[in-house]
Parts: C-alpha cells; structure tokens; sequence
C-alpha cells in the first residue's frame, strides 16, 4: 500500500474555483466514507481548510487511485471533474508525505509561517480516527506532521514569516497601521464561533477594541464564546451574544465586523451592508466608481459616501484662453485647466460627435453639430480615424502655462472595515465596490500575501521537512517489515512449543522443575539465533529500497503469506479502531 494525496489549494485553483468545490461537513464524512469504500483505498482523511481541500489515502494502485480520488472530490464537492480536474495536484510516497510536513509548518499557507492549520490537521486526524477511516499509515502520518510543525515553530523563527490569516486579514482592513494602534474603541461583530471565528475574536479582544458581539445560528455557542471571552483573565473585554437574526441590527453599530461560518450561501449581501451603513451614517450609500471586487488595500478606490463627496474642495480652474480659441465647439469651462484646447488633453472622454466637430475646427471648417449627432457608430469610428489623422497632421500644441495644482480628494476612513475568511464566501463581493466600506475577503488576502516577504527562517524549516520526512520514511519501511518480523518469531515459537510437547511424550517422568529449564534453555537459543539476523533486517529494511528485505525473509524461512498479511491486518485494525486521541 501507499501514500497519495490529490487536492487543489489556493496556489493551484483560483479563489472562484476553491469557493465552488468547498465540502461541507456533511459533505466531508461522506467523502470519507466513500473513500474507504473505494476499491483502490484502505485508509482515507480530508484536510479541508478555508483555501485548500486535499484527500489522503493509503492505495495500492497508483493509477487507480488518482482517478477514483479525482472522481470523489468532483462528485462531493459539486464542480465537474473536467473543469476541477486542471486544477488538482497529485503527490506520491514520499513527495505527499513532504507536502503534509510543509503543510503543517506553515510553508504552503497564504500567509507563511502562520500557525492556525495545525489546529486543522489536528481537527482532520479525529475526524478519519472518529469514522475509523484512518489506519496505521495516515495515523502515523498526521501525528508525525503535527509533531514536525510544533517543532519548526519551536526551534525557528518561521512566526516571524507570517501570521495567521485573521491577523493578517485585520493588517489588511487597518490598511499599514499597526492593528493595536487601529483596533482600540471600535466596536466588533464576530459571525460564527468556530475555530476561525473564536481566534478572529481573541485576536480583536487582544488588540483592544471596546466591544464584541458574537452571532451564530446555534445560540448556544455564540453565548459560550462571548462567556469564555469575558471570563478569560488576559483579556478586558465586553462580549455578548445575539442570535443570527440580530446580525442586521449589530451592524449598524460595528466597527469591524469579521465572518466564518459552514454557510453555503452568503450571509451578507451588498444590500444589507448597503441599509447597514445607512442605518449608522443616517446617508444614502453610492457604489464607489471604478472600485471592483478582490483587491487589496493599495488597488482598492478611494471610498466616501456621496454626502462625504460634497466635503472635499479643490482649487478652482484658472480661466482659459478663449480670444485664443474663438469658435472652439468645446464647453471651455470644462476642459483641464492650463492646456491649449488644441492639445490633447483637452479632447480626452470625448464623444464621436464632439470629437468630430473639434477635428473639423482644428482644421479650419465647420461642422453643424445636429448633423453630427445624427451619424451612425460606423460613421463615428470614421470620425475618430480622422480626428487622428488630424492630430498626425497639426500635432500637439505646447501648453501655454504651467497647470494649476489641483487639490486631490483625501481618502476617507471607511465606516465600516468587513473581513470575510469563509471559504465559500459569507460577504457578497459587491460590497467591494460600496462607497464608505472596505472588504477584505480571502481573494483579496491571496493578492496581499503574493507580496509579502519570506523569512530566513524559511530555510531552516525547510531543512527541517526534509530531515522530519527521511526519517518518516525511515520508520515506515522498517514497519513494513515488522509484520513479517512478528510471523517469524510466532514460527519459532509454534517449533519450540512442539519440540517440547514431542520431549514430554519420550519423557513422561520428567519433573516440572526440569520441564521448565529445559524449554527456558530452547527458547532462548532460538531468541538468540533470531536476534540478530532480525535488527539487521530491519536496519536494512529502513534503508531506501529496503523493501525487498521482508520478501527475502518470508523466502528464507518459508513463511506462510497469509500468516504475515493476518499480523498486518490486526495492526490496522488497532489503529483504525484507536479514536481520537
């Protein structure tokens, strides 16, 4: 049997695509159980985070099991096996047990080095353990993985790389400020009170905001997570819960506001944001001009209300030169200040019409403007050809003065900052474009995080993964031989309990005195025989290509294959049947 794991990650599917084929936990178990039931799997466990979803399994076929996982991950994650299928990455062996490893220390996460998915791999082993899907080989696997990421936070500075994804998804939405100096007195919605959403609100609590509201579909949870708040001893910070239909309600009154839930449909639309923000500022919310979803802090538009809009004040234009430019067709008023109405600035956004009759006055002649507006769009490109030719032909006039400084529009704070880490997303990504608002949402992170920096610490962890995984290696093919190490001995035993019964029937008078140090003394002339031909062969076996070692034993002593496949189906049994540890 081997390892093979098929996924796909936010490093190989877009964020649309990773959105679509999120599992449910229902959806999840199924898979699972699926799995197991396949023909090529023995084992089976899904990591399933919010920007990965990969599928472990212990499968004697190679070719077999890419297909039959592949085909699993389409039929449960909803999205069509030819368009998932140039999305998905397959390793193998060795190669899936290096991605795990890296995995599990933060070097294949959005954010390097952040230390939330052992927690996930943690939440992964249980629920294999739980449904008795995990064997020996994934037990051995995921253990060892959350050993290998402990020990690469412990002995290097790979934190320092990166954080988790809510702390720097709170970066993103104080947009450079240090998140302790932007937090403090805002008021906080947390939606859903799993993993994701508790650290989200022991992170804002850590920060310092004033208040925190926690609102979950089961109640019950979201009054835990306020209650565990309120009680923790290092951290001084009001929290309460609300049921999900006060969410509306709460929002008028947030500041941040940070959603993850299982839901499957959105849990804020662009609307109810919208009637949110207007329901706090008491002002119509416009959708901002040119802003689109999916962007990071530096790409985003400048956001304000339309009240806001009539704050800003910018320096008058200065007069232009009409003796200069008699007849011009141009509203003069509007045309950018400091420029010639014959440069090129001037004509910039104009329409066919408008352009046609500048061209015509440009070179001399006039053009009725009702004629022009009546022209088809084949006869408006004809004009923007000759508006071209035009300018080839009078080229660009020097400008007359220097411009005038113009005031630019200050970027506003936005009245309310939203930071949405559910994978499929809970906010519309409408709302990226709602004036008065900033949205950070899982694409937009993707984007931020393509630009942070790497740690030296990278290095080192590296060379952590690579020993943690020679050494897994190491211990499995010597495990592979144990089986057939254990059906050895129980032959042995089986040939000295018959020697001894054979000595007792030539013997009838011996006393149990001499009976007892009589088989003692075989037993341990055949241990002694055994011991070291056995820890050679499993130092051997550790080696690569140390397979062949437990088939050349099974040929020596002539070992019954059925004997050694019983032993190793009994270990299996013992791990699939442990639990959650």
């Amino acid at each position: 049997m081997s390892l093979l794991v098929v996924g796909l990650s936010h490093r190989s599917a877009p964020v649309s695509v990773l959105e679509r084929a999120a599992l449910s936990a229902d959806a999840q178990i199924k898979l699972l159980q699926d799995t197991v039931a396949a023909e090529p799997a023995a084992e089976a466990a899904v990591l399933a985070t919010c920007n990965r979803i990969e599928l472990y399994a212990d499968v004697d076929k190679f070719h077999a099991g890419v297909a039959e996982l592949s085909t699993l991950l389409a039929q449960h994650s909803g999205v069509g096996l030819d368009e998932l299928t140039p999305y998905l990455y397959v390793h193998y062996e060795d190669r899936a047990v290096h991605h795990l490893f890296s995995v599990a220390c933060g070097l294949d996460s959005m954010v390097v080095g952040e230390g939330q998915i052992l927690g996930q791999i943690k939440d992964s082993l249980a629920k294999a353990q739980e449904l008795h899907s995990a064997g020996r080989l994934l037990n051995d696997l995921f253990q060892q993985a959350l050993r290998v990421g402990k020990r690469a936070h412990s002995e290097t500075g790979i934190d320092r790389a990166g954080q988790s994804l809510v702390t720097f998804g709170l970066e993103q939405l104080a947009a450079g400020t240090d998140v302790t100096a932007w937090a403090p007195g805002k008021k906080a919605l947390v939606i859903g009170a799993g993993s994701m959403s508790s650290l989200a609100a022991a992170t804002l609590a850590r920060a310092g905001v004033a208040e925190i509201v926690i609102a979950n579909r089961t109640y019950d949870r979201a009054e835990r997570l306020a209650q565990i708040l309120t009680e923790a001893g290092d951290l001084d910070v009001p929290a309460r819960a609300v049921p999900m239909e006060s969410v509306s309600v709460e929002l008028t009154r947030a500041d941040v506001a940070v959603s993850c839930t299982g839901a499957t449909g959105l849990v804020l639309t662009a609307e109810e944001v919208a009637s949110a923000v207007e329901g706090r500022t008491g002002r119509p919310v416009a959708f901002a001009e040119g802003a689109s979803g999916g962007r990071t802090a530096d790409k985003a538009p400048a956001l304000r209300t339309n009240a806001d809009s009539a704050d800003v004040r910018q320096t008058p234009l200065p007069p232009t030169g009409v003796g200069t430019d008699e007849n011009c067709p141009l509203d003069l008023t509007a045309v950018q200040g400091g420029f010639s109405v014959l440069g090129e600035a001037a004509v910039a956004g104009m329409d066919a019409a408008t352009l046609e009759q500048h061209a015509a006055w440009a070179a001399g002649s006039a053009v009725d403007r009702r004629e022009a507006a009546r022209r088809s769009p084949e006869a408006d490109a004809e004009l923007i050809t000759a508006l071209a030719a035009t300018v080839a032909t009078v080229g660009r006039i020097p400008e007359r003065r220097k411009p005038e400084p113009v005031a630019e529009a200050p970027r506003l704070t936005p009245v309310l900052s939203l930071l949405d880490l559910a994978m499929p997303r809970d906010i519309d990504a409408a709302v990226h474009r709602l004036a008065g608002v900033r949205l950070v949402d899982i694409e937009s992170l993707a984007d931020a995080s393509a630009d942070a920096p790497m740690a030296a610490d990278v290095d080192q962890v590296r060379r952590i993964v690579s020993d943690e995984v020679a050494a897994f290696g190491a211990a499995q093919r010597a495990a592979h031989i144990t089986p057939t190490v254990v059906a050895l001995r129980t032959m042995a035993a089986d040939v000295v309990a018959s020697e001894i019964a054979r000595l007792e029937g030539r013997l009838p008078g011996l006393d149990d005195k001499h009976r007892s140090e009589i088989t003692q003394t075989v037993r341990r002339v055949v241990d002694k025989l055994l011991h070291a031909p056995t820890v050679r062969v499993k130092q051997l076996a550790a080696e690569p290509g140390g397979a062949g070692y437990a088939d050349a034993l099974r040929t020596l002593f002539d070992l019954d294959q059925e004997t050694v496949a019983s032993v190793s189906r009994a270990e299996d049994s013992t791990e699939k049947n442990r639990g959650p540890r």
